[in-house]
Parts: structure tokens; C-alpha cells; sequence
């Protein structure tokens, strides 16, 4: 049998294929990375966006350990007044529920995204950035077939994709939303990240395209101005790194919240091992419960047993940031040599207005449910914002590394750690642990769970709360977790997550 030796695992088939594309071009797996990044804006532009942010864990194939790029969103230098802000309610129709988003420039943080390619790039790049952005462009240009996930997910957020004139001409030419099977073109996208090939990311900070996205912020109701898209850093930061049996697992570390409470309930999990109890559903179920409390209280319910300390600064230092936690994708990739790159991103849903003549709409991370308060929400100034983003590189002793991530708003965590654990603790290959039944606790005690699952687990799942929700079938509410596996000798395995239509090639 043909040893593989790169894999790529993502949201989208092209977001797989740029990547891929790029790794047959002879790009290093950062490379791929950027590559499928820019292809995220044109193909899954319900989640990622030029105008949004994200996270990059890296890992070198000449390093024993991995770099966390922060490249976020932040809160505006200075708000404006409220009678000055556009900030307003939009209802989200999932069909069982209807949930509330704000929209408007006013729901705007400062963007990142730009700044992080090129700060990757200038890491770890091998080919030209003109190269990377190729795929996406093309793509971009030709128009593809928007695939069912796609046209489901526009119809959730049609109030937003409907709300201006950039947006419809985008998302709803013809008057009506695109629909599976219809072409998806955006020829001004395109021409963006052509551009920003050539000018790298002062085009942003102080180039035409910084100075549209204040101008339009200016004119239109919201917050950014020259000084918040100028003074924009792309932090490198040491991840918090976690052990769970024979793995070093390094995860996002605060002021992001994921990683944290990934760690606590890997942390939990082991005490429970520790106890000689298994690491069965109930475990999983309790673990998340205890997170629960632990994100709430700031208090560690099992003292010593998991280093309380340390644990409790991390959580209580991602509690302080403002919370942005909604529409996230994710892309993982492994080249031959082993490098390692798993990338989340976010858009929020996006704030309903197109940056003119540019192809892509600001986040509206502001429009977070826990910051709306008054008219324009309520975030303090100038502050990294907070995210359940948790991208995630696992490195086994035997030399196995793991790259994961999810997206599924505040069910990343969830997600990410039982798949973790599926592939760790119960050995199982990569798309068996992606493709396995999933739980999610509510922080108000509710017990969701996909089908799948013996009568024994069901029943240990309602016994751990009154309120428990089986649900009729797999869904994206469970996160999509997309996993790319390499070991120098065995070669490469990888998944993409079905919920969230995955996609991986392995080659």
C-alpha cells in the first residue's frame, strides 16, 4: 500500500483543493494554509471574510514546539456616540429556532485577517504570496455551483445577505439568494486579493482599502477609523500546552476562551482516569458539566487534582475579554516534511454591508449577544476580543502529530475535546473519531445529543440533567471538526467533518 504523505482537511471542497493545489506546487504546509484561507472568503463567505479574524497554530517540522498567530479582531480605539452608530437586530431562522444577530457598521471590530496572512507568510512562506491567492481569485472570477450547505446557510442569514445593495448584488443577484446548483461569482473579491498580493497589508492599514473601510465606517454608523486599522497587531503567542496520556496537546491560550476550557476538561478527564473511572459518556457529559461550572464560578471543583492555579488564571484571564464566538470554519494541513498548520476563522455573520468596490463585508463581532447592551452594544475599548476558536496541534510521543479545530460557535470546545479523546483515549483512526456521535452540555445544564449513542449512554446522558435534547439526526449545532493526521513512517489520514459538508484529501 502507497504511503500518503500530505493531507488537508477542511470546510470546503475548494478551501481543500487550494490547499492541496498548493502543496503539489511545492508550498510547505503554511503555504496551503494561506492558500485555502483566501479560498474561505470565496467559498465559505457565511463564516470567513478579509474583513474578519482568526487564529493559525503552527508547527514546524524542525521544532518540538508549535506558535499560536493571534490575529483577531479588536475592539475599536473609541466609540461613537449611539445616535451617531448603525447597530440593529436582524432574527436568524434556523427553522426549529429563530435567534437574534445585530448588524450595522456600529456591530464592526477592528479586522484582522490581512495583517495574519502576511504575518504567517513572512514566518514560514515558500512560495509568493501572488501564487497563494491564485486559487481563490480564479475561483472567484469563473464562479462555481453554491453547494447545498451553502444555500442552506444563506438562507439562515438572509436578513443580513439582503440588506444592502453590495450584499444583494453578491449573494442575491437576480433578487433572489442563490440556491444550490447556481453559479457564485465575486469578480470584485478577486481583484482584492490580487491587489493585496502586490501591496501586502498597508493596503489594509493604509492603503485604498483601509481608507474605504473608514470612510464607509465614517459615513455609515460605525466605530473604525484610520488609527484602529494602523495601529492593528498581529500577536504570536506560546499556546497553552496540555498533556493527556502519551500527547502534548497545544491549544489557543487566553485571552481566547477555547483552549482553557478544552485544558479543563482534558484536565478532568484525566482526574476521573486517575480515580480508575472510564472515560465513557458519562465522563465526557460530567466533564462538560464541570466546565460549565468552572467558566461561571472561576473556581475549580477538583481542587489539586487539576492544578487549580494554574487552570483558574486561564480561565478567569479568557472570562475578561468581550466574547466573540459565532461563525467560525476551519482548515487543517500537513505537508510531507511535517509541517503542521491548523488555521480558524471567523466573520461573525458578517455586518450587511459590502466594503465598496472590495467584494467582502466587515464582521459583526460587536453584535455578540452578552455585548448588546443600549443601542450599540456594550464592549470596553481597545481590547483583543475573546473566542472559542480553539485550533488545536497534538503531538504524540511516538512522533504522531494531529492537527484540529472546529467551528460551532461555544460548541467548538465540545467538539474539539471529544474528538481529542476519541483518537487519543480510545484509539480510534481519524474518520471514526470525526464521524462518532457527539453530546454537548448547555451552561444552563442542558444535555444535547446526536443519534448514535447504545440505550446504556442515553440513559447516563438524562441522568445527568432534567433537561436533556435527543436530537432526530447528526447536525452542524455539533460542530465540524476537521482533522489532518501525519506520522513520518505510517504516512497521512485525514477527515473532514460531514455536519459541516468536509472535505479532505489525502495524497
Amino acid at each position: 500500500m502507497t504511503k500518503q504523505h500530505t493531507v488537508v482537511a477542511a470546510g470546503h471542497a475548494l478551501t481543500a483543493e487550494a490547499a492541496a493545489e498548493i502543496l503539489g506546487d511545492g508550498g510547505n504546509a503554511f503555504d496551503a494554509a494561506i492558500a485555502g484561507m483566501c479560498m474561505t472568503f470565496v467559498a465559505e463567505p457565511v463564516f470567513s471574510s478579509l474583513g474578519g479574524g482568526g487564529f493559525l497554530m503552527a508547527r514546524q517540522a524542525s521544532r518540538t514546539d508549535a506558535q499560536l498567530f493571534d490575529f483577531f479582531v479588536e475592539t475599536p480605539l473609541r466609540r461613537r456616540a449611539d445616535d451617531e452608530v448603525s447597530f440593529f437586530p436582524i432574527e436568524a431562522d434556523f427553522g426549529p429556532a429563530r435567534q437574534e444577530f445585530h448588524i450595522g457598521f456600529g456591530s464592526s471590530a477592528t479586522p484582522g485577517v490581512a495583517q495574519g496572512l502576511f504575518a504567517i507568510h513572512e514566518a514560514f512562506g515558500r512560495l509568493p504570496m501572488k501564487r497563494l491567492v491564485e486559487p481563490a481569485a480564479r475561483e472567484a472570477k469563473r464562479g462555481f455551483p453554491v453547494t447545498a450547505f451553502q444555500a442552506y446557510l444563506f438562507t439562515v442569514i438572509a436578513p443580513i445577505l439582503k440588506n444592502s445593495a453590495g450584499t444583494r448584488a453578491i449573494f442575491a443577484p437576480d433578487g433572489d439568494l442563490l440556491k444550490e446548483g447556481e453559479v457564485f461569482r465575486n469578480p470584485a473579491l478577486a481583484e482584492t486579493l490580487e491587489w493585496l498580493a502586490e501591496d501586502g497589508p498597508r493596503l489594509f492599514t493604509e492603503g485604498d482599502i483601509g481608507q474605504a473601510i473608514a470612510a464607509q465606517c465614517r459615513n455609515g454608523g460605525g466605530h473604525l477609523t484610520p488609527d484602529d486599522l494602523r495601529r492593528y497587531a498581529v500577536l504570536v503567542r506560546d499556546p497553552l500546552t496540555w498533556r493527556i496520556g502519551e500527547a502534548s496537546v497545544a491549544l489557543n491560550p487566553p485571552p481566547s476562551a477555547g483552549g482553557a476550557l478544552i485544558a479543563y476538561g482534558l484536565a478532568f478527564l484525566r482526574a476521573y482516569k486517575a480515580l480508575g473511572k472510564p472515560i465513557d459518556t458519562a465522563a465526557l457529559g460530567a466533564a462538560m458539566m464541570a466546565t460549565n461550572a468552572a467558566r461561571s464560578s472561576h473556581g475549580l471543583e477538583l481542587g489539586t487534582l487539576l492544578e487549580r492555579g494554574f487552570l483558574n488564571k486561564e480561565i478567569e484571564a479568557a472570562a475578561c475579554a468581550p466574547p466573540a464566538y459565532r461563525g467560525t470554519t476551519h482548515l487543517s494541513v500537513i505537508d510531507g516534511e511535517g509541517n503542521t498548520a491548523a488555521v480558524t476563522l471567523s466573520n461573525g455573520e458578517g455586518n450587511g454591508f459590502v466594503i465598496e468596490p472590495h467584494g467582502f463585508m466587515l464582521n459583526n463581532m460587536l453584535g455578540e449577544e452578552d455585548l448588546v447592551e443600549g443601542n450599540s452594544g456594550s464592549w470596553r475599548e481597545n481590547v483583543r476580543m475573546s473566542s472559542m476558536m480553539a485550533p488545536t496541534i497534538i503531538v504524540e510521543d511516538d512522533g504522531t502529530v494531529t492537527a484540529l479545530g472546529s467551528g460551532g460557535s461555544n460548541r467548538i470546545r465540545t467538539a474539539v475535546l471529544q474528538v481529542a479523546v476519541n483518537l487519543l483515549e480510545h484509539g480510534k483512526d481519524v474518520p471514526d473519531a470525526v464521524d462518532a456521535p457527539r453530546l454537548h452540555v448547555e451552561r444552563d445544564g442542558t444535555v444535547s445529543f446526536e443519534p448514535g449513542f447504545s440505550e446504556e449512554d442515553q440513559a447516563r446522558l438524562r441522568a445527568l440533567s432534567e433537561k436533556t435534547k435527543a436530537w432526530p439526526e447528526r447536525n452542524l449545532f455539533f460542530g465540524g471538526v476537521h482533522v489532518a493526521r501525519w506520522h513520518e513512517r505510517r504516512g497521512a489520514e485525514g477527515a473532514g467533518d460531514s455536519r459541516r459538508q468536509g472535505v479532505a484529501i489525502v495524497d
